[in-house]
């Protein structure tokens, strides 16, 4: 597909759809158009039913995404008005993501600041590269951090460590980020890639409403308890066992071969 900004790559490569981050010579700072450009693209891929999982990089060597694109903030973020407009765009491309249906993967080397961070957190499984540094700057530049961002990061790696990431505005290693959970792993820089790739393999096996269903769940458990909605997560799992491909899961264990999953 052609992405709706020359900023925002989108290739379909097999059962992968690749999200690429393309403001290299500002380390993928991510501008007013990238934000827009990211329902539409994942509205594609949702709508591509051979697109079993979706990955997030940055293009270039040197960043995922290293923060907001603060050059456009004098235009864009100095007024009541457009503060909000812009909170509104990013915000929706957020919760787009975070609300995927199918199985995300942020693919991290280099920087991966402020935004980046809060991009990488709306993903299913974050990879990194051993180089990889993590940091939200917020404090040092005097911005309010919106509540929703602040509880990823809390339901993540608990409230300790979340303190530490945004008072002390600091840089984080892989191997740290790793410790606390901010990240799944840390992996060689040269082996980053293929290690995505192969994870990649694997889900592109598995049933697609079986992992619909897990993503449902966990994201009501995650919601404070008057408002988990347990009647969608039974009717995730009804789905499940409703499907043809539970019929063909169950034939593909009998006959001991793999299952050829359709997603229906």
């Amino acid at each position: 597909m052609i992405s709706p900004s020359e900023r925002m790559i989108a290739q379909k490569e097999g059962a992968i759809g690749w999200m690429v981050f393309n403001n290299p010579e500002r380390r993928n700072a991510i501008s007013m158009d990238m934000w827009a450009a990211i329902p539409p693209i994942l509205d594609h891929y949702d709508r591509d039913p051979e697109v079993r999982v979706i990955v997030l990089k940055g293009a270039g060597d040197k960043a995922f995404v290293a923060g907001a694109d603060i050059s456009q903030f004098e235009k864009q973020r100095s007024s009541a008005e457009t503060i909000a407009e812009y909170d509104r765009i990013a915000e929706a491309a957020n919760l787009r993501l975070g609300e995927f249906r199918k199985p995300t993967i942020a693919m991290i080397h280099g920087f991966c600041i402020g935004g980046g961070v809060g991009i990488a957190l709306q993903c299913d499984l974050r990879i990194a590269a051993d180089n990889a540094r993590f940091g939200v700057p917020a404090a040092r530049l005097g911005l309010g951090y919106r509540w929703g961002g602040v509880k990823k990061v809390v339901d993540l790696v608990g409230p300790a460590f979340a303190k530490e990431i945004f008072l002390t505005a600091r840089h984080f290693s892989a191997a740290e980020a790793a410790g606390m959970g901010l990240i799944n792993r840390a992996v060689p820089e040269g082996e980053l890639e293929a290690y995505v790739r192969n994870y990649c393999a694997a889900i592109a096996e598995n049933a697609p409403l079986t992992m619909e269903a897990v993503k449902g769940v966990v994201s009501e458990l995650l919601k404070p308890g008057p408002h988990l909605d347990r009647a969608r997560c039974e009717a995730l799992v009804a789905r499940c066992f409703a499907s043809e491909d539970y019929i063909e899961g169950r034939r593909a264990f009998m006959e001991k071969r793999k299952p050829v999953f359709a997603g229906r």
